[in-house]
């Protein structure tokens, strides 16, 4: 079975112990040789700094394709399109084009008076700039804000009519999530590459707030067994071992890319492409008298 290529999200530091670790994670994935990775988007005006310095020391100290986010969130659009000169002048020749996040404490975004309403105006505003890759993001499990799970089908198909070349998912735990999902897309005649976007557990507990407020699917039979292997202290082992089979059930299933959440920490990724890597047993059918 032919390898999947492998792109990877960092997010950007802050404060000197995060930059280490930030720098850290880079350098102990970057000779996995990602078709590219993405850098996170801080809203704010030196957050916005502080991500367009960290794609520039990730472009300058490891020779990576950098795919710098860019959210609609806080900003008017004269800022927007300000940052997306920033990461132009700077080299980056790819956006991951996205809404972001309702304001802490709400769950309704509200954007910015003179700013983008939603992805799809920020990606068209984009595409007419004529300099980037657009990536946009997708929903196999549907968005929290999303009337049906056909909504977010509808909402990718004006992403890629807008502009968008290709898509990164949020993260999910079955391979099925994201093969229904890829079924609907292509039912709708939306025919760019769906990257699924893989979240190696980290933290249990950490990963079951973040899913619940990012609409992702934590199935029982996973909760069961991440309660079994906290109390027997096999906390990585077991994540290692879910994250390896999800991408090989992936994999079986066609899937060329995997986009790898890694939350500025390397190691399960690392272990996990590892093993993808790693030859599979075959039986020996030989007879034996």
């Amino acid at each position: 079975m032919p390898l999947p290529s492998l792109s990877f999200e960092f997010f950007p530091p802050q404060g000197v112990p995060a930059s280490f670790r930030l720098w850290e994670a880079v350098g102990e994935l970057a000779p996995l040789e990602p078709d590219f990775v993405s850098v996170t988007f801080a809203t704010g005006g030196a957050q916005r700094d502080l991500t367009l310095d960290t794609v520039k020391t990730i472009k300058e100290h490891f020779d990576l394709t950098v795919a710098a986010h860019l959210t609609c969130c806080n900003a008017t659009r004269e800022e927007t399109l300000a940052a997306a000169e920033s990461y132009s002048a700077a080299g980056v020749l790819e956006i991951v084009a996205l809404r972001g996040d309702p304001p802490s404490g709400t769950d309704t975004f509200c954007p910015h008076p003179d700013g983008f309403k939603d992805s799809c105006e920020l990606i068209s505003a984009l595409e007419d700039l004529n300099r980037f890759k657009i990536r946009a993001s997708a929903y196999p499990d549907p968005h929290p804000e999303a009337p049906s799970p056909h909504a977010d089908v509808e909402w990718l198909k004006r992403k890629v009519d807008a502009g968008a070349s290709s898509a990164i998912t949020q993260f999910f735990f079955e391979a099925e999530s994201y093969f229904r999902f890829r079924d609907a897309c292509d039912a709708a005649r939306i025919d760019v590459p769906i990257i699924p976007g893989i979240l190696p557990i980290e933290d249990w507990v950490r990963m079951k707030n973040f899913a619940n407020r990012c609409g992702a699917h934590v199935p029982a039979w996973l909760a069961d067994a991440f309660d079994t292997a906290l109390r027997d202290d096999r906390h990585d082992l077991l994540a290692i071992s879910v994250c390896t089979e999800l991408c090989s059930d992936l994999m079986d299933g066609g899937v060329e890319n995997l986009h790898f959440y890694t939350l500025n920490k390397p190691h399960l990724t690392r272990d996990v492409v590892r093993a993808l890597r790693t030859p599979r047993p075959t039986a020996d059918l030989r007879y034996v008298a």
